[in-house]
């Protein structure tokens, strides 16, 4: 398949993807939709940034409009995040159109009573994060006895996010017959056992290197001291242009480190667990319509953010694993464009450095780091130390 027209789809959902400019399908599109329309079930892997959420919603969609309409839930979508629930019901919607078709996000973080009423006035699709749609199952407030088509969404994230039991006890409401659409950066063992506990011979999908960063991300380290590490980005971001995803280990220190951007003049907001869902919205809309340069973040939203054109990534503090490395710098170098992604080290930190290379089979470009950075003053420094505490499958 080499464009979407080739594609055999309703009127409605072939003019929704040319009005959004979606004219040629990535990779793993153009592998993942075909079985997915012949009503296979599928399993894919493939990076972040790639297009999968294209590759779940266009079969969905035209499975469920190919369908007599029938009351109730008769799609249901799974998310690690309400970020990433979020722009997946964006997604839907401008595919949806004129289809009549409709979703409830159900996350956290947002009016129960506006999902609740969203649902009740006959959503078809449920795009939903494990946690508050177990407890609204639990609240006998959704019923999913209906639903033809499930979707599993970075599956592999959700468990490291501690939701198996709610998967699991979620997929065992659903029918038995039904197709199920699977996709997965990695397939650790946790995530090969729901593959065999709930899909039906799918079809596995395997798009390039899910261990490594994309190739067209430039990969580069400073060595810096903790208390230089502001002076350095601050220096980055004078001299560089583009928009900056700033990743720190914990909220607090996010949180303090987008103050202090702002206090140095820069258009700095920042998205982790503290803030309210109303808060991180605005701050990732004001990224992504360029009110902010600068969005600092912590790990909890780096699969839920999905901005196309971020020129830099820098890893303020080191990751905890290995994978979360390719998980933030997925965030830059999208659909074919180039990113850099600079990582922040300190002397203390090369051995977390060096397992982050052999782990992920790359080599960090090393740069010199630019003379006179300021430190700052005594008390205001945060010392992280790292320490790995899941191996990349």
């Amino acid at each position: 398949m080499n464009t979407f027209s080739e594609l055999t789809l309703s009127s409605a959902l072939k003019s929704n993807l040319a009005r959004n400019g979606f004219e040629t399908p990535t990779p793993v599109q153009a592998q993942a939709i075909p079985p997915a329309l012949d009503g296979r079930d599928v399993v894919a892997t493939a990076q972040t940034g790639t297009g999968k959420t294209l590759a779940f919603l266009i079969p969905m969609l035209e499975s469920l409009g190919a369908k007599p309409a029938k009351p109730g839930v008769r799609a249901l979508i799974l998310s690690p995040t309400r970020e990433l629930a979020i722009q997946i019901a964006d997604s839907f919607s401008k595919l949806a159109a004129g289809t009549g078709l409709r979703a409830a996000v159900v996350v956290g973080g947002l009016s129960e009573q506006t999902q609740l009423q969203a649902i009740r006035r006959g959503a078809q699709v449920i795009i939903a994060t494990p946690g508050r749609l177990s407890d609204f199952i639990h609240r006998r407030l959704v019923r999913l006895d209906a639903v033809s088509v499930l979707v599993l969404d970075e599956a592999d994230r959700m468990l490291d996010m501690g939701f198996l039991p709610a998967i699991k006890a979620i997929l065992s409401l659903l029918p038995a017959e039904r197709q199920t659409l699977f996709f997965s950066a990695t397939i650790e063992p946790s995530v090969a056992h729901l593959v065999s506990a709930y899909l039906n011979d799918p079809v596995r999908i395997a798009i390039g290197s899910t261990t490594k960063p994309a190739e067209h991300v430039d990969l580069q380290i400073f060595e810096v001291e903790q208390d230089r590490k502001l002076s350095l980005l601050e220096s980055m971001l004078r001299e560089e242009s583009g928009s900056f995803l700033v990743f720190a280990r914990t909220k607090h220190g996010a949180e303090r480190l987008a103050k202090k951007l702002e206090r140095g003049g820069q258009r700095a907001a920042s998205i982790h667990g503290d803030r309210s869902q109303s808060q991180r919205n605005r701050a990732l809309r004001g990224f992504q319509e360029g009110e902010f340069r600068v969005l600092v973040a912590t790990d909890v939203a780096a699969r839920g953010i999905h901005v196309d054109g971020i020129a830099h990534v820098v890893n303020y503090d080191l990751p905890q694993a290995p994978e979360d490395f390719i998980h933030r710098v997925g965030r830059t170098g999208r659909a074919g464009a180039r990113g850099v992604a600079s990582t922040f080290g300190t002397r203390n930190e090369r051995r977390e450095i060096s397992r982050i290379e052999r782990t992920l089979g790359v080599r960090l470009t090393r740069r010199e780091v630019p003379d006179a950075l300021v430190r700052e003053e005594r008390g205001e420094a945060v010392v992280s130390v790292n320490r790995f505490r899941r191996r990349l499958a």
